[in-house]
């Protein structure tokens, strides 16, 4: 018997007949004898409907903490929702919100970070063979205030849950089959993969894969949650995100991600002084804009170019922003292109593989298309390109790297 806390997406809860689909799946672990605790998100759509409805009374700039007390109230319908439905089948079942379980944030409205959970009621209700049904995406501050956990705050929920419940696995049920080997609506023979490592999840998602929210897997891969990604709708055993071992196959590459919502910005002619990636980057930062990929050229004549990127949403607000640096640093110009995509390749196997950057250039240039920024780690290797060929990259790279194929 195992302790399973498993996770639904809206689009898992979207309507009635699904949520009533969601309790036949847990009545099913039950009669495996599992335990299993449940994480819902609100119905699909009704956050934004009612980030919508705040936005319409008081602006962008209305006050966090309503916002949080409105949009964790989408949690709230789907765990009576999914509470009644189990119990309609014979499964003792409970709802609870954040501040009835005690999951602790601190105070940042909007994008609380998790502090601790006091795991007592729900390993009690567990213990008396109840299914906890948990609102995800929300705590509790020590004023006792509501605070929601930003994007991908129900994922974050789930593997917190799992780390304090200690429980043998965490399982995030969406509308995919698992992790791929790139996104299938651009590559047909994109693979599902049977497993893969935290380190190598992590990449992907931070690098423009939508299946799980970095924050998730980093909580996951920091206290050893094993974590399963795998469908709603279709069965499957998914895909399982662990710790590397021995025993798992070392291919070159394990994945290919790619980001669309991308824009470059380069400064150029500026004095190549000490301090002058501060005094360029400082005051982009101070407005909370992140920085992705940057490169600086090689000093010419007491001058260099820097040329960071961004993402694509904060293109404008970058550009005017840099005009009043440039002025102040004395700098040429600022130019931009918020018309770029960024390719990453990512595997642990990098390591152990020579001629992997060789190989992604190689098949980069063999269909013409020109690599305008590199990054690397030891365990992917990104380039920006122009928007309109990131098709073309993902399917190249993915037929360089035979992802279509199993290891041998």
């Amino acid at each position: 018997m195992a302790l399973i806390v498993q996770k639904y997406g809206g689009t898992s809860v979207g309507s009635t007949e699904r949520i009533a689909q969601v309790a036949e799946r847990v009545a099913g672990y039950l009669a495996q004898g599992h335990q299993v605790a449940v994480v819902v998100s609100a119905m699909s759509g009704e956050t934004n409907r009612l980030v919508g409805m705040g936005h319409e009374l008081g602006g962008p700039a209305a006050s966090r903490r309503e916002m949080d007390v409105l949009t964790s109230s989408g949690e709230q319908v789907t765990i009576a929702l999914l509470s009644i439905a189990l119990l309609q089948r014979g499964i003792a079942a409970k709802s609870f919100l954040a501040d009835q379980i005690a999951l602790h944030t601190d105070g940042a409205h909007g994008r609380a970070r998790i502090e601790r959970i006091d795991t007592e009621v729900l390993r009690r209700e567990i213990a008396d063979g109840v299914v906890p049904v948990i609102a995800g995406f929300q705590g509790v501050n020590d004023l006792g205030e509501i605070t929601t956990l930003g994007r991908g705050g129900s994922d974050t929920s789930a593997v917190a849950l799992a780390a304090a419940l200690e429980a043998d696995e965490c399982e995030i049920c969406t509308d995919v089959e698992g992790v791929y080997t790139t996104d299938p609506r651009i590559v047909d023979g994109a693979r599902r993969l049977q497993q893969i490592t935290f380190e190598e999840m992590l990449e992907l998602a931070s690098l423009g894969s939508k299946v799980l929210h970095p924050r998730s897997v980093e909580f996951a891969g920091r206290y050893r949650v094993p974590l399963r990604v795998m469908s709603t709708f279709v069965d499957g055993p998914g895909t399982l995100i662990t710790l590397e071992n021995d025993t798992m196959e070392q291919a070159e590459v394990s994945g290919i991600a790619h980001a669309v919502d991308e824009a470059k910005i380069t400064v150029s002619g500026a004095p190549d002084l000490p301090g002058i990636a501060s005094k360029i980057l400082g005051p982009v930062g101070a407005k909370n804009i992140e920085v992705d990929m940057i490169v600086q050229n090689t000093s010419v004549d007491g001058m260099t170019d820097f040329t960071f990127t961004v993402k694509r949403p904060e293109y404008e607000a970058t550009m005017a922003l840099l005009q009043d640096v440039a002025t102040e640093i004395g700098a040429r110009e600022v130019t931009g292109d918020n018309t770029i995509a960024k390719v990453s390749i990512v595997g642990v196997g990098m390591r152990s593989h020579a001629g992997v950057a060789t190989k992604v250039f190689d098949r980069l240039a063999l269909e013409n298309i020109n690599i305008q920024m590199i990054s690397t780690s030891e365990i992917k290797i990104s380039v920006v390109i122009a928007e309109r060929y990131v098709e073309l990259a993902v399917r190249a790279l993915h037929d360089a790297f035979e992802l279509d194929s199993e290891p041998s």
